[in-house]
């Protein structure tokens, strides 16, 4: 097996700087995620969504009635996590919970009428994020990217 660390050249010399907060890629990235998220708070606190609310939204804005198993696995998600988050959004009466025809054991996810329409008042949320971001195009479409491969190469 192969150490990983015989290509990288850019690593601290010292196994004690190994340590330093400074050093870390996981911090930046962590930082940048809470970053992201509490400047989505005011554009979502319009809508009456959180943030994690807002992406189940996305998906199912984009695939009505997709399982709940299969929603889990599109935002790395478990069901613990969703079963909360589910209830929640049925409770403001923007999505239904039901038997799937095709499985009773799972449940299908659809949105309701208010769900639907709450769309179009969600379609000034990516813009107004990308005048908060102030980067080129090109550069957003690089980090996403990098974030997709980070994930790929890390995610279980």
């Amino acid at each position: 097996m192969s150490d990983c660390r015989s290509s990288q050249t850019d690593l601290p010399a010292s196994s004690d700087d190994m340590l330093l907060l400074d050093n870390q890629l996981c911090f930046p990235l962590y930082s940048a995620a809470n970053a992201v998220v509490r400047a989505y708070r005011p554009l979502l606190d319009a809508l009456d969504l959180t943030y994690v609310q807002y992406l189940v939204m996305m998906v199912l804005w984009q695939q009505n009635a997709i399982s709940v198993k299969t929603l889990g696995e599109k935002l790395y998600l478990d069901s613990g996590t969703l079963t909360p988050l589910l209830k929640r959004l049925e409770g403001k009466g923007l999505l239904e919970r039901r038997r799937s025809a095709i499985d009773e054991r799972a449940r299908e996810l659809c949105l309701t009428e208010k769900g639907q329409s709450l769309r179009e008042r969600a379609l000034t949320v990516p813009a107004a994020m990308m005048c908060k971001f102030d980067l080129e195009v090109a550069e957003l479409v690089q980090l996403k990217q990098l974030c997709e491969k980070v994930i790929g190469k890390v995610a279980n």
